[in-house]
């Protein structure tokens, strides 16, 4: 006859009856790298069949952690359309997935006015035990406000070396230094670059746009600054371009895919060819950059990979380290423009 199902109330009976001590159930439970998959396995069929729960609440308060991590989606001021947003909302899944991982609950939060004051306050009111920052905007001196406080947070942006803050963040400049080296194959000699020089990445893009040609003694770099990062915002500043006959160019390096697909419209509309008389590359390497009216060649950055190092890194912090900041590869992704 069937043993019969009682409900477990404690640790204890769950590690007496895995032949474990308590420690390794508590670790089982918190998904530890510590306790070997089959161990950890066992552990839980066992919770399950005996009606076994965690009591998170009672959990919360031996630690005196809320096991919540805040993410706040610090995207740039938009005149329009957020055309920064797929990236980040993609950037933000594969954050979601790293915290899901450790148990930890996501407050998606929308930035508080950009001082430190309201940020130690979020945290000393428990709202969540550290923040993930996704983006710096134009200027981070908040963020060096923030950092001689306690708060645990990490940020996704440009990385500096001299930043006293952690930061994860795509390999810009070696994007930059790609898609030079792929219009330097195409022969190109006058590129366009459209972006906003303000916001650290861009100016590391641009930086390594200019490293890769300098070796091309021919070849040149035009500036067309733009407020925002959207599709409408790239296709009206290509088209004033055009119609002010500026300076001639037979390449564009666009700081994002939005804004890349707006100037490809905007040069189709002027009866410009794409990439005969003039070739194209986005960043970012959105999904829809492949679906596009011409196929975007763009420059990857792993969301994936930045999403995993950005709540290992914030993991790190609450155990008192101090993790270096990082960068994730980058590779352009040849298509059709």
């Amino acid at each position: 006859m069937a043993a019969r199902k009682t409900n477990l109330t404690t640790m204890d009976d769950i590690a007496r009856l895995a032949k474990v001590s308590k420690p390794t159930v508590s670790r089982a439970f918190k998904d530890s790298p510590l306790v070997k998959p089959a161990t950890k396995d066992r552990i839980l069929a066992i919770a399950r069949r005996h009606g076994y729960s965690v009591n998170s609440n009672a959990q919360k308060l031996r630690t005196n952690r809320t096991q919540t991590v805040a993410v706040v989606m610090h995207l740039p001021q938009q005149s329009t359309e957020h055309g920064s947003a797929p990236f980040f909302f993609q950037l933000l899944n594969d954050v979601a997935r790293g915290l899901w991982v450790r148990r930890h609950d996501l407050l998606l939060c929308s930035p508080e006015s950009d001082d430190a004051y309201s940020y130690e306050v979020m945290i000393s009111s428990k709202r969540a035990d550290g923040i993930i920052f996704l983006g710096q905007g134009p200027g981070d001196k908040w963020l060096k406000d923030l950092s001689r406080t306690s708060v645990p947070f990490v940020v996704w942006g440009a990385v500096d070396a001299r930043s006293s803050y952690c930061t994860v963040g795509s390999d810009n400049k070696k994007g930059g230094v790609l898609a030079g080296q792929r219009f330097m194959e195409m022969g190109r000699e006058h590129v366009l670059f459209v972006g906003n020089r303000s916001h650290p990445e861009m100016e590391q893009r641009r930086q390594g746009l200019e490293s890769a040609m300098k070796p091309a003694s021919k070849m040149q770099i035009i500036d067309l600054e733009i407020p925002d990062f959207t599709f409408e915002t790239g296709r009206t500043a290509m088209t004033g371009y055009l119609a002010h006959k500026h300076a001639p160019f037979d390449a564009i390096f666009a700081g994002s895919d939005a804004v890349a697909m707006g100037v490809v419209v905007a040069l189709l509309d002027a009866k410009l060819r794409v990439p005969e008389d003039v070739s194209v590359i986005g960043y970012n390497d959105l999904p829809i950059a492949q679906y596009f009216q011409r196929p975007l060649t763009t420059i990857r950055q792993d969301t994936y990979q930045a999403g995993s190092l950005l709540v290992e890194k914030l993991f790190q912090i609450f155990d008192g380290g101090k993790p270096p900041s990082t960068t994730v590869p980058t590779e352009i992704v040849i298509r059709q423009t």
